[in-house]
């Protein structure tokens, strides 16, 4: 798949699948070369699926400048405009639940149904975890502190009970491939900065666009009552928990197919 020009920077995307148009916009840290992902999953059955590297992330330009979380929407809307899409659903998952915030919120045109997943609004309505206070940890210090944060059933006596599985959950938290690349470290450093600044609360009632929240009821980054919150303020947005934590996704069967089923319409 190609880069695309788009604004000041050259984005990294893939395009798979057929049917209705869809963004899907990632998390903290997203990075296409890491696989399995999202774009080896149900959604490309359904829909011409287009996924992309963030500002700062995987093989997108890394600047080494501020970054804002309404820059990371305008580049989803430069991506869009490049690749000549005027309008798409949008998921947006945690970090990306942001962008797709701002994304809905500035360029309201551009999102014909939104699923917010994990994520928060910040200022009053809450934030999601400050990962910024983590960035001196190495990366297995900082896996070990947010496992029992990302899935609160996770806890110290569940880690003893449960000693192969947790550090199996330690090995794929920590592991990344490419920490030694250039601007690496910076980018992951700009991006938690621009999420630490995220808030959208006064401004989620501009979102007019059908709105699913959904997160899972163990989540301690993405806390339940924040998504309570955060739906209670967006215009005939439903709200759905699953079985699970911060990755509900990958661990309630269920969740994958009722976010299909929202965006077509069902």
């Amino acid at each position: 798949m190609p880069f695309a020009k788009a604004g000041d920077i050259d984005i990294w995307y893939e395009r798979v699948g057929s049917g209705p148009r869809l963004l899907f916009i990632s998390g903290t840290g997203g990075d296409l070369r890491m696989r399995p992902n999202v774009l080896d999953g149900p959604f490309p059955k359904h829909f011409d699926m287009l996924a992309y590297d963030q500002r700062g992330l995987g093989q997108t330009s890394k600047p080494d400048a501020p970054y804002s979380m309404a820059q990371y929407a305008e580049d989803a809307v430069n991506l869009m405009t490049t690749i000549g899409w005027g309008s798409a659903l949008v998921i947006g998952v945690s970090f990306g639940g942001m962008v797709a915030q701002e994304l809905a919120i500035n360029h309201p045109h551009t999102v014909e149904g939104l699923v917010l997943a994990c994520t928060s609004p910040g200022g009053a309505g809450g934030a999601s975890y400050p990962l910024h206070t983590l960035m001196e940890m190495n990366p297995e210090e900082r896996a070990r502190f947010m496992i029992p944060i990302s899935d609160t059933r996770h806890d110290e006596d569940w880690a003893k009970a449960n000693p192969e599985t947790y550090e199996q959950l330690v090995a794929m938290a920590a592991a990344d491939p490419y920490a030694d690349e250039e601007g690496h470290e910076m980018g992951r450093r700009r991006q938690l900065e621009a999420r630490a600044l995220h808030d959208t609360w006064s401004r989620l009632g501009e979102i007019r666009c059908p709105t699913l929240v959904c997160g899972g009821k163990y989540d301690g980054i993405a806390l339940p009552e924040t998504q309570e919150r955060m739906a209670s303020r967006i215009r005939g947005a439903e709200l759905r928990f699953f079985e699970g934590g911060h990755l509900f996704m990958l661990q309630d069967r269920a969740a994958l197919p009722a976010m299909i089923s929202f965006l077509k319409g069902g």
